[in-house]
C-alpha cells in the first residue's frame, strides 16, 4: 500500500513469539482516525502498514520471560507498553513513559516484506505479534467489540475528562468536538460527577450522541460565538475544566477563553503538525490562572484503567456500547473511513 492508496487485504506471516512478545488472536478491532493518518502518510513514510490498533482478543501463545499474561487470557491491546526504567518511571509516573515498548521482531507480507503496524500493534489481522506489555488482561466475559476501543479513542477521551483534567463531582466541563474522542470525554465527565456538561459540535447528529452519554447542555458552534454560549451557560463564568477534542488553533482559542478563572484547557484533539498556538495576550494567559494541558492517551496507564473500566462497563456504569455504531467485515475498512469522515459514525468495528 501507497501514500494514500485504499487499504488492501493480503496475506502477512505472523512470527512465532520471541523474548517479551506475545501472539494475539484478534476478536474486535476498532477503525479509527489514526489508521487514516497512517494510510495518508500523516504519521511517517515507512509504508506498507499495517493498520488497526483500537483492539481485544485471547492470547494464542508467549515469548520467553513473558508473565504478565498467559496463553488463553482475554486481552485489550494498548500502544503504551512501559519501560520502567525512564526518568518518568523512575519517579512513579508510568502514565509518562518515554520508552515504551514494541515487539522486537517484524510481521510480513508473504515475499518478506516487513509491515510496519499501527501504533506498534496492526490489528486489522486474525492474529497480531505484540509485546506482552501491550496487553492488558480484563474480563474475559466482556464484549470485545466495546472493551477493544479502550485501545485508543475512547481511553483517550475518558482520560482527558478524569485523568488529565482531574475533573470532580460538583464541576462544569464543556466539551469542544464530539466525535469518538470528545465523545468519551463526555463519558468521563458524567463518570467523575460532573454537574454541567456542555457539548459543542458542528452537528446536531453528534450533539445528539453527546446527550445520550451524559451531555446536559449542547452547542451548535456554527450558530453563534462558542465562547459566549459556554458562558452564558454556566451562569456567565465559564466551565471549570474545557477540553478541545479537535485539536486546531481555533478551537484551542475557544477553550482558552471558555473556561472560568483558575479553569483547565485540555487539548487532546491531535493537531496536524503545521499548526500554531494563536497569538494570546500574555497577560490574558497569566490573568486567568489556572492550567493549560495536553492530554497524550488519556495520561492512562493501561494496567490500571482497562481493568477499572471494563468492570464499570460491566455493571452497566460505563455505556462503552453506546461507541459501537456498527459491525463490520475486514473488506470494510475503507468504507468505514469514508463514514468516519462524513462523520456518520462514532466507531466502526470489525469483528473477526
Amino acid at each position: 500500500m501507497a501514500k494514500g492508496e485504499p487499504v488492501q487485504m493480503m496475506e502477512i506471516h505472523v512470527p512465532d513469539p520471541g523474548p517479551g512478545e506475545a501472539v494475539v488472536t484478534i476478536q474486535a478491532c476498532g477503525v479509527c482516525h489514526t489508521d487514516l493518518a497512517y494510510r495518508d502518510g500523516g504519521i511517517t513514510d515507512e509504508f506498507p502498514f499495517l493498520l488497526g490498533h483500537e483492539a481485544a482478543g485471547v492470547v494464542e501463545s508467549i515469548g520467553e520471560g513473558v508473565t504478565n499474561v498467559a496463553v488463553g487470557d482475554f486481552v485489550v491491546l494498548n500502544w503504551r507498553a512501559v519501560c520502567g526504567e525512564c526518568r518518568a518511571c523512575q519517579r512513579g509516573e508510568l502514565q509518562y513513559c518515554f520508552d515504551t515498548f514494541n515487539a522486537t521482531q517484524k510481521m510480513t507480507l508473504e515475499d518478506g516484506t516487513p509491515l510496519t503496524p499501527a501504533l506498534g500493534i496492526g490489528a486489522f489481522a486474525d492474529r497480531t505479534l505484540v509485546h506482552s506489555g501491550q496487553c492488558t488482561k480484563v474480563d474475559p466475559d466482556a464484549r470485545p467489540a466495546a472493551v477493544g476501543l479502550l485501545g485508543c479513542g475512547v481511553m483517550a477521551g475518558l482520560g482527558a475528562a478524569i485523568n488529565t483534567g482531574g475533573v470532580t463531582r460538583g464541576q462544569s466541563v464543556a466539551v469542544i468536538g464530539c466525535g469518538g474522542v470528545g465523545a468519551a470525554a463526555i463519558a468521563g465527565a458524567a463518570l467523575a460527577g460532573a454537574s454541567s456538561i456542555i457539548a459543542v459540535d458542528l452537528e446536531d447528529r453528534k450533539l445528539e450522541w453527546a446527550k445520550g452519554l451524559g451531555a446536559t447542555y449542547t452547542i451548535n458552534s456554527s450558530e453563534g460565538d462558542v465562547v459566549e454560549a459556554i458562558r452564558e451557560a454556566t451562569g456567565g463564568f465559564g466551565a471549570d475544566v474545557v477540553i478541545d477534542a479537535v485539536g486546531i488553533p481555533l478551537t484551542w482559542k475557544q477553550a482558552f477563553y471558555a473556561r472560568d478563572l483558575a479553569g483547565t484547557v485540555v487539548l487532546v484533539g491531535v493537531p496536524h503538525p503545521d499548526a500554531k498556538v494563536p497569538e494570546i495576550p500574555l497577560l490574558d494567559v497569566f490573568g486567568r490562572g489556572g492550567a493549560l494541558k495536553s492530554s497524550w492517551y488519556g495520561d492512562c496507564l493501561p494496567s490500571r484503567d482497562f481493568p477499572m473500566l471494563v468492570d464499570l462497563y460491566q455493571q452497566g456504569r460505563l455505556d462503552l456500547d453506546a461507541f459501537v455504531t456498527e459491525e463490520i467485515g475486514l473488506d470494510d475498512v475503507e468504507g468505514a473511513f469514508m463514514k468516519m469522515h462524513k462523520g456518520d459514525v462514532l466507531r466502526s468495528v470489525v469483528i473477526l
